[in-house]
């Protein structure tokens, strides 16, 4: 390439095909409703059809010195959308690469490319009947698996930590050179995609959350469908039970690993916020559910204030001593403990079609839950989680299936810290989160979600109206108020919004600096995902 040549649109046409390239009007028409009310401007998008072009899109890139934010389905929801962290950045859509490059059936590597979904891997499995499950997440089955994987994404099968589950990477970086690994290279692509840590320096770390170069294949360890799936359903009948049960999951999780996969613990906002529609004719004067209101609407749709549901996977003799054990460790903590396998979900639906009136249509609406939840239990993914995002919605048209928050206009910024798994810690964090959500005018929607036996993820969906500058300016106050009084708490996001990171950096100044001096080694001009993480 002549280096005294500055690459324009025609270029990237002549490439790539001109219906695959939008100058900045169309690509903001195309790429920029997110759903955390962030705007940028952008300098154009690409998308490509065929990765062996990602070289030589990025080498033009650098030339004509635009930044470049590659996406996968740009479906990040809560975190920024497809819109990248810098002002005039120009996109890089890699959600038509959708092959499934390699399966190794009997070991249970499979090789794909960022465009595949949750649910392209659950078709291509289900179609071979090969019974392995796919690592689900609430984010919905249109949302691409190498995305979710390099934000270091998690989920309840048994593979929940995603990212942990890659072993190997192709990644192109700046100057359009592809990187394969040490051992890819050495001892062949067979052994690298069987074992993560590689050979020499662990390099993939560096192409997680930061922007180092363009991941254009993966290859994700899927675990096998176990003989005997279950899950543990609880309830907390009184609030005071919190701490008793963080310490009874603690333990479970101590214990039973294994074959105890995930537990979930939601307060009775999150709940019904997946199975209810919002009450909007009882609101405060704030705009708030009012305590009552919550707790009548509560037992009207039988939801307590605290719901867990726990993972099983394994032989059917190690489930049934698993069941008999949880049953003993949250004795005395949980109410209306049940172990629900599809089978008895399915039961439990039908029966709820025979109870009459309102109290029937909720039942009606908690079985059905249930039984997608049990879905994503077994590694099929789903829309289950996803109506959250449209709980505060009040558009009654909001453009049908696949839902497309970001595109509908809802509006939504996930605060999710690590919370360390202590009974007392966990008390607190709840009511920083009620306190400062009320603050703001916002509902305190809380999941505590286990990773491992010492940490949870919790995350809170900040739900407000988009269409309302005034509200999206509240919700993105109450982010930063929580991160702040979260940080004094002892508990800090494992991931963060565009718009967050400005916040980052002042909390991380020494570590933001060191990736930007390793972006700065690999990439002297810095065009790749400017300003995330650095």
């Amino acid at each position: 390439m002549n280096p005294a040549w500055i690459p324009t649109f025609e270029s990237l046409r002549a490439l790539l095909g001109a219906a695959q390239v939008d100058e900045p009007e169309a690509a903001q028409r195309r790429y920029g409703p997110d759903t955390t009310g962030a705007s940028r401007t952008l300098a154009g998008a690409v998308r490509v059809l065929d990765r062996g072009q990602v070289p030589d899109v990025l080498r033009m890139a650098t030339a004509s010195g635009w930044g470049v934010h590659p996406i996968s389905t740009g479906r990040n929801w809560g975190y920024g959308s497809a819109l990248p962290v810098t002002e005039g950045t120009l996109l890089l859509d890699l959600g038509g690469l959708r092959r499934i490059v390699d399966f190794d059936e009997e070991l249970g590597v499979v090789t794909l490319e960022p465009g595949v979904t949750q649910g392209d891997l659950a078709a291509f499995l289900s179609q071979r009947h090969l019974d392995y499950l796919v690592p689900v997440t609430g984010a919905g089955p249109h949302c691409s698996l190498l995305g979710n994987a390099l934000e270091r994404g998690y989920g309840i099968t048994p593979q929940t930590d995603h990212f942990g589950a890659v072993t190997a990477m192709e990644v192109v970086l700046a100057n359009g050179q592809v990187h394969r690994g040490m051992l890819d290279e050495a001892g062949g692509p067979e052994l690298a995609k069987l074992f993560r840590w590689g050979l020499g320096p662990y390099l993939q770390g560096l192409f997680s959350q930061s922007g180092m170069g363009v991941v254009t294949e993966i290859s994700l360890a899927l675990a096998p469908r176990p003989e005997r799936v279950a899950v543990a359903l609880f309830g907390l009948a009184d609030d005071t039970q919190l701490e008793a049960a963080v310490l009874a999951i603690r333990r479970a999780m101590q214990r039973l690993s294994p074959t105890l996969g995930a537990v979930n613990l939601m307060n009775r906002h999150r709940v019904m916020s997946m199975s209810a529609p919002y009450p909007w004719s009882e609101l405060d004067a704030q705009g708030l559910i009012p305590p009552d209101t919550l707790e009548r609407l509560g037992r009207q749709t039988a939801v307590m204030p605290w719901t867990g549901l726990a993972t099983l996977y394994g032989t059917a003799p190690m489930v049934a001593a698993a069941q008999h054990e949880l049953k003993r460790l949250l004795s005395g903590t949980a109410a209306r403990l049940m172990f629900v396998t599809p089978s008895k979900a399915n039961a439990l639906a039908r029966i709820a079609r025979w109870i009459p009136g309102a109290r029937g249509a909720s039942l009606r609406r908690l079985t059905e839950s249930l039984r997608s939840s049990l879905d994503l239990v077994n590694g099929r993914p789903n829309e289950t989680a996803l109506p959250l995002a449209y709980w505060r919605h009040r558009s009654t048209d909001l453009g049908g299936m696949p839902r497309h928050p970001a595109a509908d206009g809802c509006g939504l910024i996930w605060y999710a810290p690590l919370v360390p798994m202590r009974p007392e810690r966990a008390r607190r964090y709840v009511q920083l989160v009620k306190r400062v959500t009320r603050e703001h005018g916002l509902e305190p929607l809380i999941t505590f979600t286990t990773l491992g036996d010492r940490v949870f993820d919790s995350t809170v969906p900040l739900l407000f109206d988009r269409s309302d500058a005034q509200a999206t300016a509240r919700a993105k106050a109450c982010w930063s108020d929580l991160l702040a009084q979260g940080r004094e708490l002892g508990c800090f996001p494992y991931r963060f919004p565009i718009d967050g990171m400005e916040a980052l950096r002042a909390y991380a100044p020494r570590s933001c600096e060191l990736v930007r001096q390793l972006h700065e080694a690999i990439h002297p001009r810095d065009p790749l995902a400017p300003g995330r993480y650095r």
